[in-house]
């Protein structure tokens, strides 16, 4: 058995309005709420990163892990398209942060908007092998939208931290199950400060066929069907795309309801499926099912089935809930202080 033996969540406290930023390009602000579902995105001051994010909600996890002495993790594994450094790896720094020790192994992973599950994958992998005792996998990030391209209304900002192990499990992984082809619908080149996508063709040709195909394949691996399952997780890159392709994969707006934070939270791109996660599990009872499948641009989805163990009673109000992270203390921003928080205002070299 391995699975999930600590989870956290870290959100910013500041928000945007969709009519806030639609006022400022003349957009059609009800029509991105009726296309997209989106009525609001989190925004991170100047002062957070991917490493603050991850931070906070490693600090979150380890609190539902009372057990687990940081000096014990084997491996921290940070899955960013948005990691402050070029050249400098964000786990070190994560390492220090909440006292692990030098004898640690550490990488920072890139695959779009899935390389939060990478990380969760390979950590979930070295303890279910006997490499160490205890994994951290990281999904966080603070994404880029140009201005007045759509993805402005979208891109936010948020954090997932999953200690994995064999022991005290949270969660135990049933399956695991990914699916990849060469569908360029999104990328950002080197230098290149904001991403370029595909317009529609990021929707059908790419998510849907990509997160379909994930999921009908770790079904079939493991003999279940969705009304076997009490929730369901997908990546989010608005409101719309995880209702659309959770019905036609055959699951409800119920067993997606607690983990569907993009219409007031927008995409956290690596963190989209795997902070939902962390709502679905705050609300879980012992043996429930949970489908995971997140999905990153280029073009790839890695689908996960967990099951809640008893220990989810115990442990969940350890740490403060994702969907009450989403609901208190939120400040809402004007476009100007927006911009300046997202640094969108450059000098000239």
């Amino acid at each position: 058995m391995a699975g999930i033996v600590g989870y956290g969540a870290h959100l910013p406290r500041h928000r945007i309005k969709v009519e806030e930023i639609a006022k400022v390009w003349g957009a059609d602000a009800p029509s991105y709420k009726r296309g997209l579902m989106l009525s609001e995105k989190s925004v991170p001051p100047p002062d957070m990163d991917t490493i603050t994010l991850s931070v906070e909600a490693t600090r979150r996890a380890l609190a539902r892990a009372p057990h687990v002495d940081p000096a014990d993790i084997g491996a921290i594994y940070i899955g960013s398209e948005s990691h402050p450094y070029a050249v400098k790896p964000s786990g070190v720094t994560v390492a220090e942060a909440i006292g692990a020790t030098p004898d640690i192994h550490c990488a920072d992973f890139e695959f779009a908007c899935k390389a939060g599950s990478e990380a969760m994958y390979v950590a979930l992998s070295h303890v279910k092998a006997g490499e160490m005792k205890y994994a951290l996998g990281i999904a966080g990030d603070t994404s880029q939208g140009a201005p007045s391209d759509a993805l402005e209304f979208s891109a936010s900002a948020g954090a997932a931290a999953f200690i994995m192990g064999t022991e005290k499990l949270v969660a135990e992984c049933l399956f695991t199950h990914s699916y990849m082809t060469d569908v360029p619908d999104f990328w950002r080149r080197e230098h290149e400060f904001y991403p370029q996508h595909g317009g529609r063709f990021t929707g059908e040709e790419a998510y849907f066929n990509t997160t379909k195909g994930a999921s009908n394949a770790i079904l079939k691996k493991s003999g279940m069907k969705p009304a076997d399952f009490k929730y369901a997780v997908f990546h989010q890159p608005n409101g719309k795309f995880p209702q659309r392709v959770s019905r036609e994969l055959g699951f409800t707006q119920e067993q997606i309801d607690p983990g569907w934070l993009a219409p007031r939270l927008g995409n956290t791109y690596s963190g989209a499926s795997p902070v939902g996660l962390t709502a679905t599990l705050d609300v879980s009872q012992p043996g429930d099912l949970i489908l995971m499948c997140s999905y990153g641009s280029g073009a790839g989805a890695d689908a996960f089935i967990w099951k809640v163990t008893e220990r989810i009673d115990e442990v969940r109000d350890l740490a403060v809930r994702t969907h009450k992270l989403l609901d208190e203390n939120v400040t809402y921003i004007d476009y100007g202080t927006y911009v300046k928080f997202r640094r969108k205002i450059r000098k000239n070299a």
